[in-house]
C-alpha cells in the first residue's frame, strides 16, 4: 500500500515536544478517542501517520529524503513522559496491535488479548505504542510507495532495510511524540530483534526489554526458508523484475512464500491436532469420488491456500524480499565483534521468553541471549513456555505469557543479580 503523499498529509516536526498537539491536528489520519469495548479492549482506534520531512540515511549508505510512518498508540504518555511501551511487529505484522478500526471489524489488532485497560499491557498505567516498519507496505514507506524523483512506485530501487534502519526510524517517531524515556519495548520474532537493538542503540533511552521467540543472529535454516520464498516471488513472471502495477504484481509466487513460511510459524504437533488427515470432499465423477487429482483433498491444503490467497491482499511482495532479506542480515556477534560485545551498552533489564516446540527460533537461540547478557553483567532472565503450538506461540492467548508480561512491566523492586548461587 503506497504511503499518503504530501495532498494527504501534513509534515511535522521530529523533536519539538511541544508541537506534538498541533501535529497531531494537522496530521491525515489522527487518532479517534478508543470508544469503550464490550470486550474490555482498547476499543475503536485510527491510525496515525508521522511524516519525517529531513532525510533519512540508511546502514547501507542510501538516503531517502524522509519518510511516512502510521503507527497507533493506546493509553495517555504521563507528565514525566516515561511511561511508554514500544510494541515491535513481527514479519507480517503491522501497526494494528489492539482495538479495532471500525465496530463492523470481524477481527482486532494482532496482539488485542494482551494489550488494553487491565490486561498484561496495561493501557490504564502504560502508553502504547505500535508502528508499521520502515519497508513495510501499510502505511509506512516501503518499495509500494510513490518516489517523489520519479512519480512511480520505487520497487526494489528502494534502499536496502536492516533491523537497524528500522530502530533508527522509530526512534524518530518517538521523539515527535515527546517520549523522554520508554519504560519497555516487546516483540516477538522480528520484532524481538528489534527489540533488543532498541537496547543496544539506545541504552539511557530503554528501561526494560521484553524478547519473545527471537533470535541474536538468523540461522542458515530460516535463511534458506526465506529464500525458498523469495524465489517463488522473483520466479513468477508477474514479478517484472520487482517493476509490476499496483494492481498487479507475482500473487502467485507471493502466495506460496506465504504457506512455506507460515508452515514454520506452527509445530508438527499443532497441526496434526488441527488438521491431521481429515479430508475435504474430493472431485467427484459418475463414478463417486476421485482421490487422483491435485484439487484440495485434505483440510491442511485448505488452511494453507487459504493463508496465501489472505495474505496477498493485505502485503506487498516487493516489501516481503526487503524484509525476509533484513532478517537474513540480523546477526549481533557479526555486527559488534561478538555477542558479549553487541550487548555491552546494554542498560536495560531484559526478560526473554523461549517456547518449546519453536523450531523457528528454538529455546536454545532464546537462552543464548539471556545467558550472554549474563556473562556480560546486565540485569537478564529467561522463562520457556512449554507449548505444542510452535513459533507463533507468542501471538497465541496464554494466561502463563500473560503472568509473565504482567509481572515484568509491573515489578516495582529493583532486579539484583545473584552471583553467590
Amino acid at each position: 500500500m503506497p504511503d499518503l503523499d504530501d495532498a494527504h498529509s501534513t509534515a511535522c516536526a521530529t523533536t519539538a515536544h511541544d508541537r506534538e498537539d498541533e501535529c497531531s491536528q494537522r496530521q491525515a489520519a489522527s487518532a479517534a478517542p478508543a470508544a469503550a469495548a464490550a470486550d474490555g479492549g482498547v476499543g475503536i482506534v485510527t491510525p496515525r501517520d508521522f511524516v519525517c520531512t529531513t532525510p533519512f540515511t540508511f546502514k547501507s549508505g542510501q538516503v531517502l529524503p524522509g519518510f511516512t510512518m502510521r503507527y497507533e498508540t493506546y493509553g495517555q504518555l504521563n507528565r514525566a513522559r516515561d511511561n511508554a511501551i514500544l510494541i515491535c511487529h513481527a514479519l507480517s505484522g503491522d501497526h494494528h496491535c489492539a482495538g479495532r478500526h471500525s465496530a463492523a471489524d470481524r477481527k482486532p489488532g494482532w496482539w488485542d488479548h494482551l494489550i488494553g485497560p487491565g490486561r498484561a499491557v496495561d493501557t490504564d498505567r502504560f502508553y502504547v505504542i505500535c508502528a508499521n516498519c520502515l519497508g513495510g507496505c501499510s502505511g509506512t514507506t516501503g518499495p509500494s510507495s510513490i518516489d517523489p524523483a520519479t512519480g512511480k512506485s520505487y520497487g526494489i530501487a528502494f534502499p536496502f532495510v536492516t533491523i537497524n534502519d528500522m530502530v533508527r526510524s522509530q526512534k524518530r517517531l518517538l521523539d515527535h511524540l515527546g517520549v523522554d524515556q520508554l519504560h519497555a519495548v516487546i516483540g516477538g520474532s522480528m520484532g524481538g530483534m528489534q527489540a533488543l537493538l532498541w537496547a543496544i542503540l539506545y541504552p539511557n533511552f530503554v528501561r526494560r526489554v521484553l524478547a519473545m521467540a527471537t533470535t541474536a543472529r538468523e540461522g542458515a535454516q530460516a535463511i534458506a526458508f526465506n529464500e525458498v520464498g523469495r524465489q517463488a516471488i522473483m520466479q513468477d513472471p508477474a514479478w517484472e523484475q520487482g517493476n509490476y502495477p499496483a494492481d498487479g504484481g507475482p500473487r502467485v509466487g507471493l502466495a506460496i512464500a506465504r504457506m512455506m513460511a507460515h508452515i514454520t510459524y506452527l509445530s508438527d504437533a499443532s497441526m496434526e491436532r488441527k488438521f491431521g488427515r481429515r479430508k475435504r470432499v474430493t472431485t467427484t465423477t459418475a463414478h463417486g469420488e476421485n482421490p487422483y487429482s491435485f484439487d484440495i483433498q485434505f483440510e491442511v491444503e485448505s488452511y494453507l491456500r487459504y493463508q496465501g490467497q489472505s495474505f496477498i491482499n493485505r502485503f506487498d511482495a516487493n516489501s516481503y524480499l526487503y524484509i525476509t532479506r533484513a532478517l537474513d542480515h540480523f546477526d549481533l556477534a557479526h555486527a559488534y565483534g561478538s555477542l558479549e560485545q553487541a550487548f555491552a551498552p546494554v542498560q536495560a533489564e531484559t526478560l526473554v521468553v523461549g517456547f518449546t516446540s519453536d523450531w523457528l527460533f528454538p529455546p536454545e537461540q532464546n537462552r543464548e541471549i539471556a545467558l550472554t547478557l549474563l556473562r556480560a553483567g546486565k540485569r537478564a532472565s529467561y522463562a520457556e513456555l512449554a507449548t505444542d503450538r510452535g513459533h507463533d506461540s507468542f501471538l497465541l492467548e496464554s494466561p502463563d505469557l500473560y503472568r509473565i508480561v504482567r509481572g515484568f512491566l509491573e515489578r516495582e523492586h529493583e532486579f539484583v543479580l545473584d552471583f553467590s548461587i
